[in-house]
């Protein structure tokens, strides 16, 4: 499901677009959908869970997610990693017996503005012919512009991969994936999950052929959770990282800070520990905000989050409704 009042396209000859060629909304469906003469299975997607359910059953703290919220809503890059599982299973039974990234996912795309488009890549029938700058970015395809549709902006765009994997032709891996992260290092937005169990299982993923991203253009990944099932049913997210991007000294030269540590979590006392305190000046910067004014709206998000918990509201659309209202009170910041 989308996130209220966010727009949602599907672009091409089977993603979402009216006869008259212009975009629709179109969240994610659980079904086949008929794609460039063919048909494309679509695995079943989890039962959508609000980011304040999440918080009640212990898969992040309230925290982490308001700092969560300030990127993801700034269009900093999240990926959402967990242990793998057969591709046949998670089809059959959803995520049922997998580590969550697609239901923790779901819940983190209620923090974009909607202000914002997302645009759902179609697997190994994307043509990237909607993004002006694929030809740039190294896609053989032209692009051409979408009759009735503004062109589409790094300043305003998410680019969303269900799943960066090879498991089944909806989900996007190789040239379409490269596309994907190359598109994040000039500014657009990018959420996906991808299967790994840690940070190195994800730059290693990604820089096997045939995705052969390299590490600097791994640095654009933003966000990088890792949520893990710990026993049962229940789920963690027993690291958040921050992917510093490659930046350029005052002299010209390139450098190369290694990623930071942003959360872990603590299985003797099932609690997180933060330690994003030690990168609040370029997390500001990356979305627009002053590192003080950065830790005070972090501090009342996460107040925000843990009283939508207390007072028991989790159902998704109330809490989207929550968020909006929130938004209508707070602006959002232009990290441009």
């Amino acid at each position: 499901m989308a996130p209220l009042g966010v727009a949602w396209h599907r672009l091409g000859a089977a993603k979402g677009l009216t006869g008259s060629g212009r975009p629709q909304y179109a969240p994610p469906v659980s079904d086949t959908s008929p794609a460039t003469r063919r048909w494309a299975s679509r695995p079943v997607p989890p039962e959508p869970r609000s980011i304040v359910e999440l918080i009640r059953t212990g898969v992040l703290d309230a925290e982490l997610a308001a700092t969560l919220w300030l990127l993801v809503e700034g269009r900093v890059p999240v990926i959402v990693a967990g242990e793998a599982q057969g591709a046949c299973k998670a089809q059959v039974a959803g995520e049922a017996q997998g580590a969550g990234k697609s239901t923790l996912l779901g819940a983190l795309l209620a923090f974009l503005p909607s202000t914002l488009r997302v645009v759902e890549l179609a697997g190994q029938d994307e043509d990237f012919a909607w993004l002006p700058q694929a030809s740039e970015l190294g896609w053989p395809g032209k692009p051409r512009a979408i009759k009735g549709a503004a062109p589409f902006r790094p300043d305003d765009t998410v680019l969303l991969a269900n799943e960066l994997s090879d498991h089944v032709p909806a989900y996007t891996w190789g040239e379409a994936a490269r596309i994907a992260v190359r598109a994040a290092s000039i500014g657009y937005g990018l959420a996906a999950t991808i299967h790994g169990d840690s940070l190195g299982d994800v730059f290693e993923a990604l820089r096997r052929p045939p995705n052969g991203l390299v590490d600097d253009e791994l640095s654009h990944l933003g966000v990088v959770l890792v949520v893990r099932r710990v026993d049962g049913e229940r789920r963690r997210v027993v690291a958040a990282h921050y992917v510093r991007p490659v930046i350029r000294d005052g002299q010209g030269h390139l450098q190369h800070p290694g990623p930071a540590v942003l959360a872990t979590w603590d299985a003797d006392t099932d609690t997180f520990e933060q330690f994003g305190w030690g990168v609040t000046p370029e997390l500001a910067l990356r979305v627009g905000r002053k590192p003080g004014d950065f830790e005070i709206e972090a501090d009342r998000r996460r107040g925000f989050l843990a009283g939508l918990a207390a007072a028991s509201v989790i159902e998704v659309d109330a809490v989207r409704v929550a968020i909006a209202g929130y938004r209508s009170v707070v602006p959002v910041s232009n990290p441009d």
